[in-house]
C-alpha cells in the first residue's frame, strides 16, 4: 500500500490523517508542536522530527499549513520537504497560499524529479471528519490519477482545475465570498430583531430560506455558542481575503466586496477577536448597530 506523509497536523490536517489511518494507510507526520500530534500517534501515525524525514518515508507527501511563510519554512532548507523528495515521489500541498508561491514550488519539485499537485479543499471540520471535502486540484492529469485513491478517502468530489496554481485560485475565490455572505446574513438577523423578531426566530427563518448556503447553516449558529475549538479564525480569513485582493490586482479584477470584508475583519481584530472563529463578525455588525447584547 502507498506510504503517506502529512505535514501540518492542525484542526483540518489532523482529522484528514485520522481518516487515512482508519483506511489502513501507513502515515508519517510532522507538526511544529509535536505534542499536538499525540492523539494521532496513539492512532498509529509515525511522528517524524522534520518535514524532510516525512518526505523520505512517503510515496506521497501532503502539507497543510497556515500561510506562505509556514509553507516556505516546511519546504525549504536541509530539513525541508524538497530535500526529502526523489524521482517518482509526489508532493501535494493543501494550504491556502499564494498561487505564485505554488507555481514556484512546483518548479522546484520538478527539478527534484518528483511531481507536484495542489489540492485545495472546500469544507470545514465536519467535512474533514466525514470525508466529504470537495477538492480543487492543480497539476498533471497523470499525477492526479496516481493520487486519486487517497484523495477519495478525504473527499466526496475531486475537480481538476488545470495546472498548479489554478486549484488554489479557485479556493481563494470561494473563501472570498464566505465572510461577505455571513455579514449580510448577520445584518438581516439584526434588522429583523430590531423589528421585534426574536433573534433565534430570525436566524431560523433566514437559514431556511433561499439565501441559505451550507456554510451559513453550520457557521451562523455560532452567534449563540462558539465552538470549543476554533474552526477558522478571523486572522486566517483576513489572510485569505488579502490573497484574494492580491490575485484580483494581478488579474485586473476589482474586488469591492473583498475590500469591504477586509475592513470588517480588521475591525474584528482591533476588537480583540483575531483568534476567534470568523463568525465573530456578528459582534462587529452588532456593535455598528449600537447593540451590546451579543
Amino acid at each position: 500500500m502507498t506510504k503517506l506523509g502529512f505535514i501540518g497536523l492542525g484542526i483540518m490536517g489532523g482529522r484528514i490523517v485520522k481518516r487515512l489511518l482508519a483506511a489502513g494507510y501507513q502515515v508519517a507526520g510532522y507538526n511544529r508542536t509535536p505534542s499536538k500530534a499525540d492523539w494521532l500517534v496513539q492512532a498509529g501515525m509515525l511522528l517524524c522530527t522534520s518535514p524532510r524525514e516525512v518526505a523520505e518515508f512517503a510515496d506521497i507527501t501532503f502539507s497543510m499549513v497556515s500561510d506562505n511563510d509556514a509553507l516556505i519554512s516546511v519546504t525549504d532548507g536541509a530539513s525541508g520537504v524538497l530535500a526529502g523528495l526523489s524521482p517518482g515521489k509526489i508532493y501535494v500541498d493543501m494550504s491556502t497560499v499564494s498561487p505564485r508561491l505554488i507555481r514556484d514550488l512546483a518548479d522546484h519539485v520538478t527539478a527534484r524529479g518528483a511531481q507536484m499537485l495542489e489540492a485545495s479543499v472546500s469544507g470545514s471540520v465536519p467535512a474533514a471528519e466525514g470525508g466529504t471535502l470537495v477538492m480543487f486540484v492543480g497539476g498533471e492529469t497523470e499525477t492526479l490519477e496516481r493520487a486519486r485513491p487517497i484523495f477519495e478517502v478525504m473527499s466526496q468530489k475531486i475537480v481538476h482545475m488545470g495546472s498548479n496554481g489554478q486549484g488554489i485560485a479557485t479556493k481563494i475565490a470561494i473563501n472570498m465570498s464566505l465572510p461577505i455572505q455571513l455579514i449580510a446574513l448577520f445584518e438581516g438577523v439584526l434588522l429583523a430583531e430590531r423589528s421585534g423578531v426574536p433573534r433565534e426566530a430570525a436566524l431560523d427563518a433566514l437559514l431556511n430560506s433561499v439565501i441559505a448556503s451550507p456554510a451559513m447553516k453550520y457557521r451562523a449558529p455560532f452567534i449563540f455558542k462558539m465552538p470549543e475549538e476554533v474552526w477558522f479564525s478571523v486572522a486566517m480569513m483576513e489572510k485569505d481575503i488579502r490573497l484574494a485582493l492580491e490575485l484580483g490586482e494581478e488579474g485586473g479584477v476589482p474586488l469591492a466586496s473583498a475590500q469591504l470584508t477586509l475592513d470588517m475583519l480588521t475591525k474584528a481584530r482591533a476588537m480583540g477577536y483575531s483568534e476567534e472563529d470568523f463568525a465573530a463578525l456578528f459582534k462587529v455588525v452588532a456593535q455598528a448597530a449600537g447593540m451590546t447584547d451579543v
